[in-house]
């Protein structure tokens, strides 16, 4: 595991482990489970050990040991007995607390390891839907409350799309065998975050159709050269960050004059900014979904 220096306050822990700052206290007081080190002010913080410590911990007591029997534990034991948990809830759970650690630490072999660890087990599918996609939830999360820089986002998020790209291209070659309507992918003027959209040209190439991926912030008037190449296309776009609240109902209607009016194509739409869309704004033609699989499961 690399070096890399990490310092971390107990909010931090609390949001990497999902147990509240008070709880983790109460464990440290009474069961000596983390050693942290002090300020000259007596403020707690904690390093890279402690947190993997933390993240087995968590994992033994969700699996039934007592925090009291955990507290008797050393390092090596509780290390041991979190690597001797198979069941596939425990599995799911060491799986993204371990890459959580690959990606605090900037691990590559970290990451290589555990994913060639499920994939021995799981398709690269349940894979995706069991443990990357809480995984990325989770890392959103950390970002958004400042507990992990963009440094360790984009790594782990570039490690990912690797394992996308390398499985995309292995059902890409193939010739599809669907042709009632063309998948048009792309993400709106200024959203960058793309691996849900990845993800969804994965599924949709899977499921026997052609596809055509565009990527990241692209304008609507880009999409126009595609319009009249086909007699039927499914435009997909995830809107995570992009159009904000203001604009979103104003993107629809936008889309819809461009791309759908006197067509039989339609739009699918989904991700955090579609709860924003107002009811009175949504044609007939644009649908959206509450996740990927959703989705998915309509193809």
């Amino acid at each position: 595991m690399n070096n890399v220096k990490n310092v971390f306050s107990i909010k931090d822990l609390e949001n990497l482990s999902g147990i509240k700052a008070h709880t983790i206290r109460i464990w440290e007081k009474r069961y000596n489970v983390l050693e942290p080190m002090r300020s000259d002010t007596n403020i707690r913080s904690y390093d890279i050990k402690n947190l993997q410590k933390l993240l087995n911990i968590v994992l033994l007591h969700n699996y039934g040991y007592k925090i009291s029997k955990i507290g008797t534990l050393d390092q090596e034991q509780i290390n041991k007995l979190a690597n001797d948990i198979i069941s596939e809830k425990s599995a799911k759970t060491h799986a993204i607390s371990t890459f959580k650690m690959a990606m605090m630490n900037f691990d590559q072999s970290l990451f290589f390891n555990t994913y060639n660890e499920l994939l021995s087990e799981k398709s690269f599918r349940e894979v995706f839907y069991t443990v990357f996609i809480p995984l990325m939830q989770e890392i959103g999360f950390l970002w958004q409350t400042e507990t992990i820089s963009p440094a360790h986002e984009h790594f782990i998020s570039y490690l990912i799309k690797q394992k996308l790209l390398i499985n995309t291209e292995k059902v890409q070659i193939l010739e599809p065998t669907k042709t009632d309507s063309v998948f048009v992918l792309f993400l709106p003027l200024n959203e960058v975050h793309e691996l849900g959209l990845m993800y969804l040209n994965y599924e949709i190439l899977l499921k026997g159709y052609q596809t055509i991926y565009l990527g990241e912030s692209i304008p609507t008037e880009s999409l126009l050269d595609l319009k009249n190449s086909y007699e039927k296309i499914t435009f997909v776009s995830y809107l995570t960050v992009e159009p904000n609240q203001e604009e979103i109902d104003n993107y629809i209607v936008d889309m819809q004059a461009k791309l759908l009016e006197n067509t039989n194509h339609e739009v699918l739409l989904l991700g955090r900014m579609t709860q924003f869309i107002t009811s009175k704004t949504l044609p007939n033609n644009v649908h959206i979904y509450n996740s990927i699989e959703e989705l998915s499961n309509t193809l």
